[in-house]
């Protein structure tokens, strides 16, 4: 145990000394101080949350002082970066501070981003803003309450630096945690290299750690691959979630959601919504994503391919379109409450998303208020009414024998829409607000309650902020 309780082990340095590189946290800024702390991930660790009012744990969580019993890491992998072979990345800004085994048996790496530089920076500082840090500690706890599997935030330091991006901003330090970091980009790494005894020695390794049940048939471990990719991604597009930067390095061996930047929740509904400013093409758009995934998980098939035969890998993959197609045609009949299948129902479905996107209307209020009053349901849709009382004429009358008293379980009425990420962000670094930023951080915790006080963060934006850019800095 170290001295915070945790149960410290270090799977992860037990592989060759190429994989990464041992080396301290920086100490970026003087005098650290803790913003915000989420009991909820702390229960994940087994760790006592009065701990965060112990200024021995802030220091931990700054990287001023390393966990007792670990030495710090800096992962090593490469990528494909907008479908471009970017070479070797790595961990640039982010650094494993411990791994710890609680009492259920799961293993969670521990990892600051934002502490620093490592040799893996290129030209980087190292450094995370508050901007960002936010945003990743909101997005993924969002994401965790939604049921969509995920990284998770544990807690942010302000360092009281100043840190260079377009402008000055107030430097931060996040702590995440995750079963494991391992992307698809560690593979890659390796095998690009022509070291394809590493890319076995990777496999064994994860394989051995979180696939268990699957020691010594690298065929069937791709294939779970593919499936929680695919089941990930379905549950992205059934919520409106678009990631904006799906790069192979980006991508969990896991199917974790992981990496949250240019990140956006569709306001009105668009398939060809891009979150990310900076992809000019849509590459990641919002109705690419499946494609996406599907082209990376070819990527990781590639990087495997001394590993399992060429055919079975292609068969593996094939599975990739029945995953999500599976999944993502059983949530949306979900969000409608159709339990019992009948003709039409698939007409149905497509049906309201074409009014949706024909009207431009609210995605997740389009679903949410199915349940209230019909009137507020087809103010949504504004000119479009005719067409909106006719399909809501016809759900009406296909829902008669189903019941739908369970349908806000299953839409939430609060996502992570951008303004309201902007206006926590704003509230901390405007007036040094954390008060507004917890608000919203219980709020998107449980996004299927009602908030009395708080339904104006349900909204589509505001009008001076519905034009807000997001980009890879973000």
């Amino acid at each position: 145990m170290s001295d915070f309780g945790l149960s410290l082990e270090n799977h992860y340095a037990g592989l060759p000394d190429d994989f990464y590189t041992k080396m301290p946290a920086e100490k970026v800024g003087e005098h650290p101080r803790l913003l915000h702390a989420n009991v909820k991930a702390a229960a994940l660790l087994d760790l006592d949350p009065r701990l965060f009012d112990d200024p021995r744990f802030v220091d931990v969580l700054s990287g001023h002082q390393p966990l007792e019993g670990f030495s710090p890491l800096a992962m090593v992998y490469s990528g494909h970066q907008f479908g471009v072979w970017a070479g070797q990345l790595g961990d640039g800004r982010a650094l494993m501070i411990g791994q710890a085994r609680n009492s259920k048996g799961e293993l969670w790496d521990i990892q600051l981003k934002g502490a620093g530089k490592t040799p893996y920076s290129r030209f980087a500082d190292g450094r995370a803003v508050m901007r960002s840090t936010i945003r990743e500690y909101l997005g993924s706890e969002a994401m965790a309450a939604l049921g969509i599997p995920t990284s998770r935030a544990l807690a942010i330091v302000a360092t009281g630096e100043t840190v260079m991006r377009e402008a000055p901003e107030p430097g931060a330090v996040l702590t995440r945690l995750a079963p494991s970091h391992v992307r698809f980009g560690h593979f890659e790494h390796f095998f690009h290299r022509g070291e394809k005894d590493k890319v076995r020695i990777l496999a064994d390794h994860v394989i051995a750690e979180y696939f268990p049940e699957l020691i010594g048939d690298h065929a069937a471990w791709y294939g779970e691959v593919v499936r929680r990719t695919a089941v990930m991604v379905a549950q992205w597009q059934a919520v409106g979630f678009a990631h904006g930067v799906m790069n192979t390095d980006n991508m969990s061996i896991l199917g974790l959601t992981l990496d949250y930047g240019p990140y956006g929740f569709l306001d009105a509904y668009d398939p060809q919504f891009i979150c990310n400013h900076t992809d000019t093409q849509g590459r990641y758009s919002f109705i690419n994503q499946p494609v996406i995934a599907h082209w990376n998980l070819r990527a990781l098939a590639l990087a495997l391919s001394d590993l399992i035969p060429t055919e079975t890998l292609i068969e593996k993959l094939a599975t990739f379109e029945n995953h999500f197609g599976g999944t993502y045609h059983a949530l949306m009949r979900s969000k409608l409450g159709l339990t019992h299948e009948v003709e039409g129902d698939n007409k149905l479905i497509g049906g309201l998303l074409g009014l949706m996107n024909k009207t431009r209307a609210d995605y997740t209020l389009s679903f949410r208020n199915l349940t209230g009053e019909d009137a507020d349901w087809l103010k949504l849709f504004g000119e479009a009414h005719v067409d909106a009382q006719a399909w809501l004429s016809r759900y009406r009358v296909r829902t008669q024998s189903e019941d739908l008293s369970g349908l806000d379980r299953v839409n939430p009425k609060y996502v992570l829409r951008n303004w309201v990420a902007e206006t926590a962000i704003r509230a901390v670094e405007d007036r040094g607000d954390v008060g507004t930023l917890d608000r919203i951080f219980k709020l998107i915790q449980a996004p299927f309650e009602k908030h009395d006080g708080d339904e104006a963060f349900a909204a589509p934006p505001p009008p001076e902020l519905s034009h807000l850019e997001v980009s890879c800095s973000s």
